[in-house]
């Protein structure tokens, strides 16, 4: 090599050093904090309050108490636009119909056909209390706290906190306006969290509720620690000596905690960069996917403003035993989705209430209309999870149903629509961006590979193993670091001679 080439490489060299040593000070400390709490987050999801839970905890629609039907709440409502959400559900003994607008939420007596404008903290009470089973202990308004502190809960807040005494420590959020409950969380969870998803996504409420200076704080701490951790793993990589060891017989020059860094950097640095990446990923650094939401209101069709008239007689017949039932629209036409308390849904025809499953032409010929720019090249029915369509067991997202049918279009996105061929509703939608980002995402973050999903035991093990190795290489970057920063400590100076006569330096001259 020539000596300029060698001198090029020795500078750079010691860039790598630098910088490596410099970001492992600034950030091992939090790396160790991600592994640790990433494990409790394997068990102890961040508390949320998601359609399969609020169903699952609701009682069954009381029709003896409905007595106005959407078309009319819709009419009362004076909207310019169809809601992009609208379901029955009963709330503190009393059905209501939840209408989304846009940001806005409203609410109206199914009973009186009123609309909801507040909720005063005693009827919070009784809705927490009648949700639940135990006696309200107290009530305290919060605009936002530590587990309401995302957008979507700002553009719905005020609520009320209603503490349960039911020995759980649970809390019920009520929003003040509309009467809905949007979360619950209890003791056990809220422990949990400060040990898991807190500290994982730097989700202290503080800086949370700001959302751009937190995506900001989460993509520059990954972003810094994914270039020292790929520059650790190649500096390692350099001082490895496999055939002509060292002088004491070790592939590796260093000893102690330096040694323990290095050999764990290098079994567990390639997960430490995948980990840090697919987390970056997921702020979106670049921006964010296409939402899709184009496709989804051409499957839904040109809805009118107002729901159709509904034959209420027959639909409390039809939706008997329901928890829930959803008002929507597929290829125009109105249909309502009754929800039982297993999350089943049954398709009603939205004028009679007459039981309606969809035939496969008609959800395809539908399909085609959603996706203009592409064929409809396959058609299949899964009957078991594969790579795309799959279940994690995490509460906090909505099971995804097994029978699912998947059409695939040779659009220019490369789109594949999955639909519930019992009722025709689109369940969701993925292109080939997306399913891109399943793997360097979802699959380099949470390992839900098929195969591992089938055998839980396997995926944490394989997952708290690996955590394991990156917790060895924080903690000894941390004592390293330590170390390196006491040593820099600059030496005291030597003290001024006194002024009542010559130190020693000067005696001996």
């Amino acid at each position: 090599m020539p000596r300029s080439s060698l001198l090029s490489w020795k500078r750079a060299k010691r860039w790598m050093y630098w910088v490596h040593r410099w970001t492992g000070i600034a950030l091992c400390v939090l790396f160790a904090v991600w592994f640790v709490s990433g494990v409790v987050m394997m068990y102890v999801p961040f508390p949320s309050f998601r359609a399969d839970e609020r169903v699952a905890v609701a009682k069954p629609i009381d029709w003896s108490q409905v007595r106005h039907g959407p078309q009319e709440v819709l009419e009362r409502l004076g909207a310019a636009t169809a809601p992009g959400e609208m379901r029955l559900e009963m709330t503190g003994g009393e059905p209501f119909y939840r209408i989304a607008l846009g940001d806005e939420q409203h609410a109206f007596s199914a009973s009186s056909g009123e609309e909801v404008h507040g909720v005063s903290q005693q009827r919070a009470m009784e809705i927490a209390e009648e949700m639940t089973g135990a006696p309200a202990e107290s009530v305290t308004p919060v605009d936002h706290d530590q587990w309401v502190v995302t957008r979507a809960y700002a553009r719905i807040a005020p609520f009320w906190r209603v503490r349960m005494a039911d020995g759980a420590g649970t809390d019920i959020y009520v929003t003040q306006k509309t009467g809905e409950v949007v979360q619950n969380t209890n003791r056990t969870e809220r422990f949990w969290n400060w040990l898991g998803a807190v500290p994982h996504w730097i989700y202290f409420e503080a800086l949370r509720v700001y959302q751009e200076p937190w995506r900001q704080v989460v993509i520059w701490t990954s972003g810094i620690g994914i270039v020292g951790s790929i520059l650790g793993v190649w500096l390692g990589l350099l001082r490895v000596r496999l055939k002509r060891r060292y002088a004491s017989g070790s592939t590796s020059p260093y000893r102690g905690w330096m040694k323990w860094h290095h050999i764990a950097g290098l079994i567990g640095g390639v997960f430490v960069i995948t980990w840090v990446f697919s987390g970056w990923l997921s702020m979106s650094p670049f921006g964010g996917l296409p939402s899709g939401d184009s496709v989804a209101k051409r499957y839904a069709g040109e809805p009118a403003l107002r729901f159709a008239p509904v034959d209420m007689a027959r639909l409390a017949v039809s939706a008997e035993g329901a928890r829930e039932v959803r008002f929507v629209h597929i290829a125009g036409a109105p249909v309502i989705l009754a929800v039982d308390g297993d999350g089943r849904k049954r398709a009603l025809d939205g004028v009679t209430a007459a039981p309606a499953t969809p035939s496969l032409a008609a959800i395809a010929d539908n399909a085609g209309a959603a996706v203009r720019d592409g064929m409809l090249v396959t058609a299949q029915t899964l009957t078991e999870y594969d790579a795309y369509w799959y279940a994690t067991g995490d509460p906090r997202r909505d099971a995804r149903p097994l029978p699912v049918l998947r059409l695939i279009f040779d659009d220019p996105h490369a789109t594949w629509l999955h639909i519930d061929p019992a009722t025709g509703e689109l369940l969701g939608q993925t292109d080939s961006g997306r399913r891109g980002y399943r793997w360097l995402f979802s699959a380099l973050h949470s390992f839900d590979l098929p195969v591992l999903l089938k055998h839980r035991w396997l995926r944490d093990s394989l997952m708290i193993v690996l955590s394991i190795a990156g917790l060895i290489v924080s903690v000894s970057g941390v004592v390293v670091g330590w170390r390196y920063l006491r040593r820099r400590k600059p030496t005291p100076r030597p003290k001024a001679a006194s002024p009542a006569g010559p130190g020693p330096a000067a005696a001996e001259t």
